[in-house]
């Protein structure tokens, strides 16, 4: 056990040097990827509509059914889910880095396949696009439990937290990105294929060329992801995962000699023992582990779960609240490509404003202030710019007005994720034992995962207005977006309630939090703060 912590202790000691750097855009690479794959489906929904739903003379364009639009919009995240629990596992079973390459194949192939839906009948188009979806869905998962564990057993303790947040702040680039390729693609087609606005001819179906345009878009997810696999396979497995659970000190240091300017020694572990096992070596479904970290899997799991609901259902749909507010013009005003244009220019405007900076943020004040607090103050203001966008929401809507309900929406945005959306990543990879960390990662990120979909499917009937001439084609009527905020922001304030259940882990080493480096039942304990 003394050579194992000698290992680990000087990682924690270490210096921020290239290395460092290097496997954040590693892993970080992959959130890139899992970011611009999971939102760029809703930039294209629309012309999907137009595409494959087109009825003849009708005074609307063309849009996807409930029952598609919930499908197309929700399956990947179900096969996130799905991968989250299954590589979490795998992980903690084979090692990070035997797990590690599987799901950036999975990712690029899907994202390649998505593309390449088969035939040209809705049905078919649709279900071959759902299919691959989801796989690319499952590996998206795997990456989740998989680079925050990686990034959180290579850095040292005193920039762990900027580290593991700057791997997640990639995500912002990636659904950045995803609104740039958008309108570049749009663009590009809509200046080589111009055609007039539905209005003007309701009878002319949607132009041929428009279905190259989803799928570029979506296809190009798959270019960051394969460039980094060389890089992925290089990478040495975790010192910590061969320290802490394959048992064999001297590898480990061996392995972070050679990419860390440390010289690290340690000599052949003796067999383990009965007699002089750790007991902290409890597992997952033990009483031990309920009673040192049942409560802190509950708070992990609870919060992540809260945060989704309220954060997919803002990113997925920002399309159709820009429409309530009549930011975005009437569909039928605008032709199929510029609809694609207008709706990947918000969604850009919304990820460069409030998104990137919020995870930024979070990357140079984590290791200050701490991940309680950002995710305390995060959901609290959330909550508040939620109430505040809702109650006076017809003000809002008015066209003076506009602009301000954009810079409001923007900051729940910001504060999401210079908040909770950074800190339910950070916190689950570093506050459970090594030998469960991807796992325990898995499972909240799975919860995170299950509130995502509960927002994709419950907010695209919910904000449906409440009169129904105004409803889409074939959707009930629902509570409307005013109402829908409001629950949204109930939901945020559950989520700062719950944050009372996660330990602080700022300033620690990961055998510290564990109780690792003792041989009694010590370490963090069930204390929430």
């Amino acid at each position: 056990m003394s050579q194992q912590l000698g290992v680990l202790s000087a990682l924690d000691l270490a210096k921020t040097q290239w290395y460092h750097f290097t496997a954040i855009i590693i892993a970080g690479m992959g959130f890139f990827t899992d970011a611009y794959d999971l939102f760029c489906i809703s930039i294209v929904t629309k012309l999907l509509g137009r595409i494959y739903y087109h009825i003849q003379n009708s005074p609307r364009p063309g849009s996807l059914p409930p029952n598609v639009a919930a499908a197309v919009n929700g399956v990947a995240l179900c096969g996130t889910l799905a991968g989250q629990l299954f590589f979490g596992w795998l992980g903690d079973k084979l090692g990070r880095k035997r797990v590690y390459g599987i799901t950036l194949i999975l990712m690029v192939l899907c994202s390649i396949a998505s593309g390449l839906s088969f035939s040209h009948s809705p049905k078919a188009v649709i279900s071959t696009l759902c299919f691959f979806r989801f796989w690319l869905g499952f590996g998206i998962g795997g990456d989740y439990p998989l680079s925050a564990t990686i990034m959180s057993e290579y850095a040292n303790k005193k920039t762990r937290g900027a580290f593991i947040a700057a791997v997640f702040a990639m995500q912002g680039f990636g659904i950045l990105v995803g609104g740039i390729v958008a309108l570049v693609v749009s663009t590009a087609f809509n200046n080589r294929f111009p055609a007039p606005p539905y209005s003007e001819n309701p009878s002319r179906p949607t132009i041929p060329e428009a279905d190259y345009v989803w799928r570029i878009v979506l296809m190009f997810g798959a270019i960051p992801a394969g460039i980094t696999y060389y890089w992925r396979m290089k990478m040495p497995e975790t010192a910590r995962y061969t320290a802490l659970v394959a048992q064999n000190a001297k590898q480990a240091a061996a392995d972070m000699s050679k990419v860390l300017q440390v010289h690290l020694e340690a000599e052949e572990e003796k067999p383990t023992t009965e007699s002089n096992q750790n007991p902290n070596r409890f597992g997952l479904f033990s009483k031990k582990f309920a009673k040192r970290h049942g409560l802190h899997l509950l708070g992990t799991t609870t919060t992540w779960f809260l945060l989704d609901i309220a954060f997919y259902s803002q990113n997925l749909f920002q399309k159709d609240i820009f429409t309530a507010i009549e930011w975005l013009p009437p569909a039928a005003t605008m032709s199929e490509l510029e609809e694609c244009f207008k709706i990947a220019r918000a969604q850009t405007l919304i990820a460069l404003c409030g998104t990137v900076p919020g995870y930024w943020f979070t990357v140079v004040f984590i290791d200050y202030i701490g991940r309680f607090v950002i995710q305390l103050m995060g959901f609290i203001m959330m909550t508040i710019f939620m109430f505040a966008l809702a109650f006076p929401y017809n003000h809002w809507k008015e066209k003076p007005h506009r602009i301000g309900f954009v810079v409001m929406y923007s900051l729940t945005f910001f504060f999401a994720n210079f908040g909770p959306n950074s800190t339910t990543f950070i916190v689950p990879a570093e506050i459970f034992p090594a030998r469960l960390r991807s796992t325990c990662h898995g499972i909240s990120a799975a919860a995170g995962k299950a509130g995502a979909i509960v927002g994709a499917f419950g907010f695209l009937y919910a904000a449906q207005s409440k009169d129904p001439a105004m409803t889409e084609p074939g959707y009930p009527t629902g509570i409307g977006v005013k109402n829908a905020l409001i629950v949204l922001g109930c939901i945020n304030f559950l989520g700062a309630l719950f944050t009372l259940l996660v330990p602080e882990s700022k300033g620690k080493s990961l055998e510290e939090l564990t109780g690792e480096n003792q041989g009694d039942d010590n370490g963090i304990g069930t204390s929430p703060v």
